[in-house]
């Protein structure tokens, strides 16, 4: 649904599988979590995203942004130029530290893994890279992961999850085209 939005709007879109045809399942006593996790890290993830952006930039796209948590070390690394992060996971701020094309996080107000305060805390340190745009919002009411998984009934998270696609895009045609 997201990467059909990114491609409505002109992009040419790619939706990798970085789970290789193995996604978690929760509640698996064969493979729980941190066994799954071994194998479908964030190191591998981004070894992934880099030959996927080497390929595409191979066939003559020179302007890649990338949407997700795999985006902030192809920022760090600068290998493509422009990342969202929408509803953070596992982002440090050493790792902001680190970004080097323009970035967008678009967080949530009820998020254990990355609270409202680490978000200002990212807002802080990217306002010291005066050379690397940015952009930072926090949504009021929701929780982690609202821009993909929400009750099509509850209008305050459609409306939430619309807006912050939306900012996606504006990010992505601000910085790619």
């Amino acid at each position: 649904m997201l990467a059909d939005k990114v491609a409505a709007a002109g992009f040419y879109s790619v939706v990798p599988d970085f789970f290789r045809g193995d996604p978690f399942v929760n509640g698996n006593p064969d493979k729980p979590f941190h066994i799954w996790f071994k194998h479908h890290g964030y190191d591998q993830g981004f070894e992934d995203a880099k030959a996927i952006v080497k390929a595409i930039k191979g066939n003559g796209i020179r302007e890649i942004g990338v949407a997700g948590k795999v985006n902030v070390e192809l920022t760090k690394h600068a290998c493509i130029e422009a990342g969202v992060l929408l509803h953070p996971s596992n982002v440090s701020i050493q790792d902001i530290r680190g970004v080097k094309v323009p970035i967008s996080i678009l967080g949530a107000e009820i998020d254990q893994f990355s609270p409202p305060k680490l978000v200002r805390e990212f807002e802080d340190v990217l306002q010291k890279k005066p050379k690397v745009d940015s952009f930072v919002k926090i949504f009021p009411g929701v929780s982690h992961g609202w821009t993909i998984r929400y009750n099509d009934d509850d209008k305050l998270a459609v409306k939430s999850a619309e807006e912050a696609h939306n900012d996606m895009l504006y990010w992505f045609i601000k910085h790619l085209k």
